[in-house]
């Protein structure tokens, strides 16, 4: 039996950009990206703490060291600069798997969007 887990996890980071007239997408800084194990293109659930939306989109990749989150296109719509967002991805594996697999979390300054 395959079952989806919780792969990545960036925990509260702030809203720096929501560009309406962007073809879709969430554009996140790269350090940031390194750090949750997450890549460009990969499918995201988007979570705002400030306004209770949930919604999926996919990553752009952000300049490095910019602390950049920028909600594009519809997703724009979503959020507030300023809000605090979740960003989490998924990945589907088997279910013995699953009871091992330790997925990777981070917590950046909400202020600036950075790593510790």
């Amino acid at each position: 039996m395959m079952i989806q887990v919780l792969k990545s996890k960036i925990h509260c980071v702030t809203v720096t950009e929501a560009n309406l007239n962007y073809m879709g997408s969430i554009t996140v800084d790269e350090d940031l990206l390194d750090a949750a194990n997450m890549i460009a293109g990969e499918k995201v659930q988007i979570v705002d703490n400030n306004n209770g939306e949930r919604f999926e989109t996919y990553i752009i990749k952000g300049e490095r060291g910019s602390g950049c989150i920028c909600l594009n296109g519809a997703a724009a719509r979503k959020v507030q600069v300023g809000d605090v967002v979740i960003i989490m991805s998924y990945a589907l594996m088997d279910f013995e798997e699953a009871k091992q697999f330790k997925p990777s979390v981070i917590f950046p300054d909400t202020l600036t969007n950075k790593l510790a």
